[in-house]
């Protein structure tokens, strides 16, 4: 099954989502189209993560949210993702993370739907790395807004016309379902989200906001709460032990095929990138089949080492 690509969406335009795209049976994929026409079944955003709560008895199930300057991002992660959940709660809030997820919605009633986000990748990032998603994400959304506006101006809009254009496949498959479903579209409302998070790059809005003492006592209670007892701890010493070797060798494993995979991106990579299917054909050569190349496609990118300048092309960073 095809990787799906994890697009960057601001808060402000994912939020505004209403449409579904249900996939039938377990193998097919289910989307939400955005307004600006992003069919999306995974997405990366990287913000400030401001709380992280348990909603459930036992701590299974976890609640967070990460601002971006157009708005919030809600993110449930549970059992079904222990690590990543656990992860998630030991951040300290606030700080500066990078998620990559798939989509969640929630229709509580005919013609409501909510959003949020089910991590599979989490971590902390810097100031900078923040900035540059930021950058990245304005470009992306004017290439949709150009995407619609064009659309917009046909007597019926067309995928092919609009491949025509230079838009992506996927883009113009999304921007069709969005005029469809979602009627005239305010492009000035997205153009301000662009201007606004420009202007959030300027000096002086690198530092984290603070988060009140209640708040962050309140946290450290429950992270306080879900910690390993020493009597657990111990018990688990001797299994963890016996599975040292076995781990080491899985790392120094993936650790080769991420060289592997990077220099092959570095020798592929012109001033636009590398193609995704050229990485995946040269790294078949080297006896990496595709669901390896894709994984660790992913690890590169969560590790920041890689990044998706346009939907199909990668580039080192």
């Amino acid at each position: 099954m095809k990787r799906e690509t994890a697009w960057r969406v601001f808060a402000g335009e994912y939020n505004d989502s209403t449409f579904e795209i249900k996939g039938e049976g377990e193998m097919k994929p289910s989307y939400i189209v955005t307004p600006l026409g992003a069919k999306v079944n995974r997405i990366f955003v990287i913000g400030v993560l401001t709380d992280v709560e348990n909603i459930s008895e036992g701590g299974d199930l976890v609640r967070a949210h990460i601002s971006d300057p157009t708005g919030v991002f809600t993110i449930y992660s549970g059992s079904y993702q222990k690590e990543i959940t656990d992860e998630l709660s030991k951040i300290e809030a606030p700080a500066f993370v990078a998620i990559v997820g798939k989509v969640r919605t929630y229709t509580p009633e005919e013609g409501t739907m909510y959003v949020s986000i089910r991590p599979e990748k989490v971590m902390e990032v810097d100031a900078e790395t923040r900035d540059k998603w930021i950058l990245e994400t304005c470009k992306n959304t004017k290439d949709r807004i150009e995407g619609v506006f064009e659309a917009m101006k046909m007597e019926e809009s067309s995928e092919k016309e609009l491949r025509k254009l230079g838009f992506s496949k996927e883009l113009c498959e999304g921007i069709v379902y969005a005029l469809k479903n979602y009627g005239k579209i305010d492009l000035s409302k997205y153009v301000k989200i662009i201007e606004e998070s420009l202007d959030y790059l300027k000096p002086g809005n690198e530092t984290l906001p603070k988060i009140s003492k209640d708040e962050k006592q309140t946290k450290e209670k429950n992270q306080t709460s879900t910690e390993e007892k020493p009597e657990e701890s111990k018990k688990e010493t001797k299994k963890t032990e016996s599975k040292t070797t076995d781990k080491k060798e899985e790392k120094d494993d993936s650790a080769e095929t991420e060289k592997t995979v990077f220099d092959i991106i570095k020798e592929l990579e012109g001033k636009d990138g590398a193609p995704w299917d050229n990485i995946t054909e040269k790294c078949k050569k080297q006896g990496l089949d595709k669901d390896t190349v894709e994984e660790t496609l992913t690890s590169l990118m969560d590790k920041g080492l890689i990044y998706e300048p346009v939907l199909g092309t990668i580039k080192t960073t």
